[in-house]
């Protein structure tokens, strides 16, 4: 029997990378799974692919900062399946990277809007549901920059809210544990996706700090980056009860890479 057989999960940010793989991984193990992205080409595919191998999916286009298009996400979530068990907070950008001092206040507003508000909107509307049906899984999708490593030159605003979200993590996993609600982050090291598509960095030379690292930046795969589907696996745990003693922890998930910096 799969292990997620009965239950449903809502993804962010599931078009594609991180939260596609989860969104996939999920719907394998029986999940109805909710993918919702900004673009609705994307997850009308990731919905397909879900659904082509027996699974259940639906596909929301919505934005994570607004705030009545994500309590209409949920409405939606609980209106085709009825019930909610699990979030995957994952959506977010990387956003402008730059020293600090040229850094444009409206980058800066832009960064913390979409990583640190969409989260937030993202688990405040989903709350009720998951504790109306008895309890269920958080799990965010934060970095290890700003939590484990600190060496991406002009990151600071990424690295905040990444920061942030560990926090929020362990806040909540206090304040949800009574409402048995398990909330963990996953924090992923170099992970090949579409993300740093999106990435502007500027005078990058200004703000970092030279470091002679040994061979390979990721010691456990030569230097290679991990794939989306390794954090996935990771994300499948924390949904599943195999995890149900696990609230309030970030895991790294970088093959290393952090020690290092």
């Amino acid at each position: 029997m799969s292990i997620l057989a009965g239950k449903v999960a809502l993804v962010t940010g599931a078009g594609s990378g991180i939260g596609r793989a989860a969104a996939l991984a999920l719907g394998s193990e029986g999940a109805s799974v909710v993918v919702m992205s900004r673009t609705k080409e994307e997850i009308d595919k990731t919905a397909a692919e879900i659904e082509k191998a027996g699974g259940k999916a639906l596909a929301v286009a919505a934005d994570t900062t607004d705030d009545a298009a994500m309590k209409s996400l949920v409405a939606q979530t609980v209106e085709k399946f009825g019930r909610l068990d699990i979030v995957v907070a994952n959506a977010g950008i990387n956003g402008v990277w730059a020293p600090i001092d040229e850094l444009e206040p409206d980058e800066w507003d832009k960064t913390i809007t979409v990583n640190l508000r969409g989260t937030y909107l993202t688990i405040h509307h989903a709350v009720p549901e998951l504790e109306k049906d008895g309890g269920g899984a958080i799990v965010i999708v934060s970095s290890i920059n700003g939590t484990r490593a600190f060496g991406t030159p002009g990151a600071t605003a990424y690295s905040a809210t990444k920061a942030a979200q560990v926090a929020m993590a362990q806040q909540l996993a206090l304040e949800l544990g009574q409402r048995n609600i398990r909330v963990n982050a996953v924090c992923p090291g170099a992970i090949e996706s579409e993300i740093s598509d999106n990435t502007e960095q500027r005078n990058k030379e200004k703000s970092e700090v030279p470091v002679e690292f040994p061979e390979g930046d990721i010691p456990i795969t030569g230097g290679k980056p991990g794939k989306a589907e390794d954090v996935a696996d990771l994300i499948l745990f924390l949904s599943s009860e195999a995890s149900r003693h696990i609230t309030g922890t970030p895991v790294w998930i970088d093959g290393g890479q952090g020690l290092l910096r």
